[in-house]
Order: structure tokens, then sequence, then C-alpha cells
């Protein structure tokens, strides 16, 4: 079937700030700096910045590659670039990931949403721990107001995907990413003034070489791979908007960066305030809900942090869930020949409806509890374990072995600017054998190791 001829981003900076913001999310604020206090610090951040260049980037090259030469939606770009049929699978599974993301991460979004409210309205304000609590507890056990929240969420991130690549992902991206960095920045000023922040600054990157192992530095090209929003089609969608005179490379290396740095600052935000007050980290959602807030009552002006933080997280989540909602409409879009509104108005009651037992999750739904966890949880779970480095795995090897180095080496050197020869090989390399092996590791550890 003929297409019409693809969007196309309209600047660089639009697609790198689009791109970075796929991959900037919830996950940032709670997962990463947990991660890294828990394992070696400084030394951690050494493991991750070497698994960035060395597995996350070559896969951000493999899926922009894939997406531009294909020109198309994540189903068909694996049939278009093969020989034999049966490709698409990876496409459709890589989908499907996108879709089981967006049921419970919507519904997460959601609650961002409810507290950014409550925090403008100073309901936040002068609530002990317990009352955060049980405000928490309230709130994600009630059977509407989750419902509420996430169809809000599904609406204004299908508002913005379906004005189009350029007038609505792009237009957006540059708005909100930079207007979450420089939320981050006056957080994080504010947060190192604390009393005894400082020293939580120096906890979180001290070098312990000792606690660093194999087992850690899998662990970090695990955290690359789920940072970067690999294996679930919002990368190689993304890619397929861009021109045939970009240079892949340097996109890559750019993304990948401006991502670490979020992370980073993400993470030393949350460091610094719950640190000064001697608050447990690995605590999950009542990181965000109850520990970081319980900070901002202590402060002066409790109410401005509470909103400036809580807007930082909704527009982290709005850039993430417009690219996974963009993987969705593209191939309904394409598939059925709809217009643009049209499947986006499919793609979302969808995803509301599939969300639905992850927003009851925690009330109606509550006893029902697959493998020990809630439904929420058991959907991350196989999410986050299995789909996404399942389908990055067959990526690689649909790219190393299938299309094959060559022609995607073709690809990534058309339009790059001083790519060395040396450096086209070691990415086959990388993406034709190291890859495979890492990504089946992380699959398998993720299934059994848990």
């Amino acid at each position: 079937m003929q297409h019409p001829p693809r969007e196309q981003w309209h600047s660089r900076l639009g697609f790198v700030l689009a791109t970075v913001g796929s991959a900037v999310g919830l996950g940032n604020v709670w997962r990463f700096p947990t991660m890294v206090s828990r394992r070696g610090g400084g030394a951690f951040l050494l493991v991750y910045l070497v698994a960035v260049a060395a597995v996350g980037i070559p896969l951000m090259m493999a899926e922009l590659s894939l997406g531009r030469r294909s020109q198309t939606n994540v189903v068909d770009a694996f049939e278009s670039t093969s020989a034999s049929s049966g490709w698409g699978l990876i496409g459709a599974l890589a989908a499907l990931a996108a879709l089981t993301i967006l049921s419970y991460y919507a519904v997460i979004a959601g609650w961002t949403l409810i507290y950014g409210y409550l925090g403008m309205t100073g309901q936040l304000a002068n609530l002990s721990s317990d009352a955060l609590g049980q405000l928490f507890s309230y709130l994600t056990q009630n059977t509407l107001w989750p419902l509420i929240a996430q169809a809000m969420f599904l609406g204004m991130s299908a508002a913005i995907v379906a004005a189009g690549v350029t007038a609505g992902i792009e237009r957006y991206s540059t708005i909100l990413l930079p207007t979450m960095v420089i939320l981050l920045l006056v957080l994080l000023v504010r947060a190192i003034l604390l009393p005894g922040a400082a020293e939580g600054v120096r906890w979180f990157l001290r070098l312990d070489l000792q606690a660093v192992n194999f087992g850690v530095a899998l662990e970090a090209m695990g955290q690359v791979f789920f940072s970067f929003s690999l294996g679930m089609g919002a990368v190689l969608t993304y890619g397929s908007y861009l021109s045939r005179d970009d240079d892949i490379p340097q996109n890559s290396l750019l993304i990948t960066t401006a991502d670490v740095v979020i992370a980073l600052l993400a993470g030393l935000v949350v460091v610094s305030a719950l640190f000064a007050f001697g608050i447990d980290l690995d605590v999950g959602a009542g990181l965000i809900f109850v520990a970081l807030p319980s900070v901002f009552n202590t402060l002066p002006a409790s109410a401005l942090w509470a909103t400036l933080f809580f807007l930082s997280l909704t527009f982290a989540s709005l850039t993430s869930l417009i690219s996974f909602m963009e993987v969705l409409n593209a191939v309904v879009m394409e598939k059925l020949n709809w217009s643009r509104r049209a499947s986006v108005v499919a793609v979302s009651a969808g995803v509301f409806i599939g969300g639905i037992p992850s927003a009851l999750a925690e009330g109606p739904l509550a006893n029902i509890t697959p493998a020990g966890m809630n439904l929420l949880d058991f959907f991350d779970f196989v999410a986050s374990n299995a789909m996404l480095p399942l389908s990055g795995l067959l990526t690689v090897i649909f790219v190393g072995w299938v299309w094959g180095i060559e022609s995607a080496g073709e690809e990534i050197t058309r339009g790059a600017i001083n790519l060395p020869a040396a450096i086209r090989h070691i990415w086959g390399i990388i993406i034709k054998y190291a890859a495979p092996l890492v990504l089946a590791y992380i699959l398998i550890n993720g299934i059994w190791g848990n």
C-alpha cells in the first residue's frame, strides 16, 4: 500500500529534544538514583558511562538507521528491509510493548497530574508524612480518581500527537523538555542549600570500586537499555521521520548525552533532598508521592517547591507518553490507511481501556495478584523484564544478521560527517556479537533472576 509522503522533523534540535523527552521519564527520578546509590556511587556512574558508549549509542544508531531507511512504522520497518516475510513480528512485539507500557504509565502519569494540582492549590502543604501516605493510599485505591486522571493525561498526549510530527510532537517537545530542565535546576539549587545536602551529593558520587563487579556492569548495561527507550519502537519511529542527510551518529551522541545529564540532574535533586532529612531512597513510588512532599513541607514556600517538582514530573511523563503513543499511532494510521486524528482517537481509547486494570490495581482489583504482584506491577514486570529485552534482542539480531551490517552501516554513514571507518567497524562488532549476548543475559536475568 502506498502511503502519503511521511512527515519529517522541522529541525535537528526538535528531533533531539523529542527523542530525549521519550527517554526521560519517571524512572529517571526514582530508579536511577537508587541504582547509583546502591551500586557504588561514582564507580557505578563510570561503569554506566562506559555502557552508554559501548551499548547505548550503538543500539540507538541501529534503531535510528532502521527507521530512517524504512521511512515507515515499526511493523513495516522490519518487513521492508528484509528479503523474507515474517520479520514484522519483531515490530509487532515492540508495538505491543509500547501499548503495555502506555497502559500503566498513563496511570502513574495521572497521579503526577493530580499532585501537581494539589501542589499548586496548596493542599499538600502542612501535611505530615502519615497524612501524605494516607492521601496517596486514598487516591490510588479510589475507583474514580485514577481513571479520571488517566483519561486527562491521555487526552493531553492525544492532542499533541494528533497535531502531527512538527506541529505537535516537535513543537511541544521543544517547550516541555527545556522547561523541565529549568525546573530541575531550580530544585537542585534549593536542594543543595539544605543542611547536610552537600554530604549527600558526595555520598552519591563516591568512588566505591569494591562495589563494582560483573553483575553491576551488566546492571548498568540494562539501565542504559531501559533509559533510552530502546526496544519499544519509539526511537525507530522517530528515526523514520529523519531526512536522508541527518547525521545519525552525531544525533545519537547528543541524545544519549542529554539523557545522562538529565538523569544525573534528577538524581542529585532527589539525593540532596532526601539525604538532608535522612530518608531512605529505596521506597519506590512512595519516594515521589510521600517522601519528597514531606521534605518540601519542611521548607519555606513549600507549595512552590511541590508545584515545581510535580510540574517537572508531568512534563517528563508527557514527553514519554507522546512517543509511546506515536509508535502505536503510526502503525494504526499506516496499516489501516486512517487519518492521523482518527487513529489517535482509536489508540487513545484502546490504551484507556487497557489501562483500567492498572488504574484499579490498588483499589477494586487489589485482590487480583498474578505472580504475587498487583496488576500495575505485573504489567510493568512483563514489559520491562520480558517484552523490551526480547524486542531489543530480536532487533539487534535483525540488524546484524538479516538486514546486514554492511547495509545498515551504509545507512548510518549516509549524512554522517567524519565517521571513521574504525568506528563503523566497532559498531558492527557490537551489534552483531556483543549486544545480542548482553540483551540475552538481561532477558534471562530479568525473567528468572527476579
